[in-house]
């Protein structure tokens, strides 16, 4: 069995530097000259709105600076296209909603520290593979009080109640939770990876241990747990497909995905017929037009604004994506494609696919020590999933599910916890191969 080790690389690979502060140079050009527009396009503007840009701005220095001395050989991209998404989130934000902006902005700047921390702590995956039982048991403490004292910030009974929190100040548990069991999945898949490979692909068998059949049976009850009590249908999809690719990739059995898929489709037609919010976004996703005044009017004016973008957008400030109903959040996907356009939207799948692709880059070169490995394709799959299941939803391609476009959407537990992936992956991007 193959020991892991945590060394980092002893030199920055030459020129990565160079050709991250050249990345950041050009985001902080874009994100600036976009704070600019939106500050002369406002009749009542005053300099408190140029704070959003130099906070993002000082972010991006310090993080550059700090990983510069502590991550010398991390990968270059990384940093650079977080703080761009998260830059121009900031400005949709402050264009949509500018009552949420300074909240945002308080975010990022935890965020910012939150990617250092973890990108700086020597022994943290130590720590992760080592406690993962500790992990997953504060996890599940933390999903039994969503269940048992959750709220929600609105003061709406009948909305999901998926925070914890008092006063102003709100976390949603099923974020950290995302990261704890990444952990503790690429921790128990590795301690197995040898068990997995010799029941099945050494022997070319289609036996499938309880090893194998346990965990995906255990996590799709931890799923059906979370859609039952918190009506919290993107996380639930979210948590079972980033399990089963992770247990496919460190077992190679294919039918364990046709074996989940079918999970996904009964867990998917019960919650139908029992859960009405459930039916009511499949119901609008199959014929959103009959009811676009009522129920369906949130979809209907996401398409529209789709619609109106064309290639260019209209600029930014020059739309109309107030009509859609909480567009900071939910839907800022097609506020960006409103006023950035077709160009706007294909750069953001652009550079969400550069985080996954870099992510699962990692964990090629790290394939030979498991955890590492399956620890960077679970926070990349995670990434890339939750941004594919928004984007698809408000374009009517897949039900709407409920999750934040990472980075972008409003959010401070969303924001916590996409920077805490990236300066993991950061991490895992320094490591000697």
């Amino acid at each position: 069995m193959v020991v892991d080790t945590f060394d980092l690389k002893r030199a920055a690979i030459p020129g990565s530097q160079r050709r991250e502060r050249g990345l950041l140079l050009l985001a902080g050009a874009f994100i600036l000259i976009n704070f600019l527009a939106l500050f002369i396009q406002r009749p009542a503007a005053s300099w408190l709105d140029g704070l959003h840009g130099l906070v993002w701005l000082l972010c991006a220095i310090s993080g550059h600076v700090f990983l510069n001395r502590t991550l010398p050989g991390r990968d270059p991209l990384l940093f650079p296209v977080t703080m761009f998404l998260s830059g121009w989130g900031l400005v949709a934000i402050d264009r949509l909603a500018p009552v949420f902006a300074e909240r945002q902005t308080a975010w990022l700047v935890v965020a910012t520290t939150a990617l250092g921390a973890v990108a700086g702590l020597p022994h943290l995956l130590r720590w992760l593979r080592s406690y993962r039982y500790l992990l997953l048991a504060c996890g599940l403490l933390l999903l039994v009080s969503t269940i048992v004292l959750g709220v929600n910030p609105s003061g709406l009974s009948s909305a999901p109640q998926l925070w914890l929190g008092t006063g102003t100040i709100f976390f949603q548990p099923s974020e950290v939770l995302k990261i704890i069991l990444v952990a503790f999945l690429a921790s128990y898949l590795a301690e197995q990876f040898p068990a997995f490979r010799a029941e099945g692909l050494e022997h070319h068998r289609l036996h499938l241990s309880p090893r194998v059949i346990g965990p995906m049976l255990l996590m799709w009850g931890l799923s059906i747990v979370v859609l039952i009590w918190q009506r919290d249908l993107g996380t639930a999809i979210l948590f079972f497909t980033v399990f089963l690719l992770l247990i496919y990739v460190a077992s190679g059995y294919s039918l364990l995905l046709v074996g989940g898929a079918c999970l996904t489709v009964a867990a998917g037609w019960a919650a139908y017929h029992a859960f009405g919010v459930v039916q009511l976004r499949v119901d609008i996703w199959i014929n959103p037009w009959p009811e676009s005044d009522g129920r369906a009017y949130q979809i209907v004016q996401s398409l529209l604004a789709f619609a109106s973008g064309g290639i260019l957008g209209q600029g930014v400030g020059q739309g109309s994506p107030g009509y859609i109903p909480v567009v900071h959040s939910d839907f800022i996907f097609a506020a960006i494609a409103e006023e950035w356009g077709l160009l706007g939207i294909l750069s953001i799948i652009g550079c969400i696919a550069v985080l996954v692709g870099r992510g699962l880059h990692c964990a090629l070169r790290l394939q030979r020590r498991s955890f590492l490995a399956l620890m960077a394709v679970g926070l990349s799959v995670t990434l890339g999933v939750q941004s594919l299941l928004i984007m698809m939803g408000v374009l009517k391609l897949l039900p709407l599910t409920g999750v934040t476009l990472p980075f972008m959407s409003y959010g401070g537990s969303s924001l916590l916890t996409c920077f805490t992936m990236i300066g993991l992956l950061l991490r895992l991007s320094a490591l000697e191969d």
